[in-house]
Formats: structure tokens, sequence, C-alpha cells
């Protein structure tokens, strides 16, 4: 103690990086803590469709695989309501467009040929 009361400086010195050091060391976890939830959820909201690093990549479908998933009824022929599934209703007009293109013949139901045209010609386009 009689150090300290002779150097005041020193005792300062002392101070100031015992709490310098005590309060980066409670710091750095902290910030840890909160960089990890931001990360996640900025990769949750910048790509929601992308499959987890982990989680293996999803096959693509051929024209032909996506029409007989979509073929609800089993007919060989897809329907309006079934061409639109569930999408969602701002997007639905879009797609009965779509439909309509496809629709060569104009009977209302897109056979397989009409719908692997229309899905190559729209990957063309793109």
């Amino acid at each position: 103690m009689k150090i300290l009361r002779f150097h005041p400086t020193f005792a300062a010195l002392i101070a100031f990086s015992s709490v310098a050091s005590f309060a980066q060391d409670k710091a750095e976890p902290k910030a840890e803590q909160k960089a990890e939830p931001k990360a996640d959820a900025k990769a949750e909201t910048k790509a929601p469709d992308a499959p987890a690093p982990d989680a293996p990549a999803k096959p693509k479908l051929t024209p032909e695989e996506r029409f007989k998933k979509m073929d609800a009824n089993g007919d060989g022929a897809l329907s309006l309501e079934e061409f639109l599934g569930k999408a969602k209703p701002e997007a639905k007009a879009a797609k009965e467009e779509d439909f309509k293109k496809i629709d060569k013949d104009g009977n209302g139901s897109l056979s397989l040929e009409e719908f692997v045209a229309g899905a190559t010609r729209g990957k063309k386009n793109k």
C-alpha cells in the first residue's frame, strides 16, 4: 500500500489496465453471440430456397416428370386447375396466361407434348 500512496500514477495505471482487461474479456463473448444469430438470420432471408450446406442438392425434374407430378387425376392432360396447383394468388394471372400460350390446340388442357414444348421454349427465352 505504501507504493500506491507514493506513486498515484502507477496505481491509476494498474486500475485502468485491470478494468480494460475485464471489459475486453466480457465484451468478446457478447459480440460472438450477437454475430452468430445475425449471420443465421441473413442466410435465411438471403436465400430461403437454397438447400442447407449439409443437405444434398435437390435434383431437377425433367418436364415429363413435372407433368406427371402435376397431373393429379392421371388422365394424361393438365387442366388449368392442375397447372395452377398451389400457385400464390398474385401469380395465378401470369400462370393462366402461360397456360393459354402453351395450349396450342385451345382445348383447355395441356397434353404432355404441349407442356414439354412450352417448358423447353421457356428455357430458350431465359
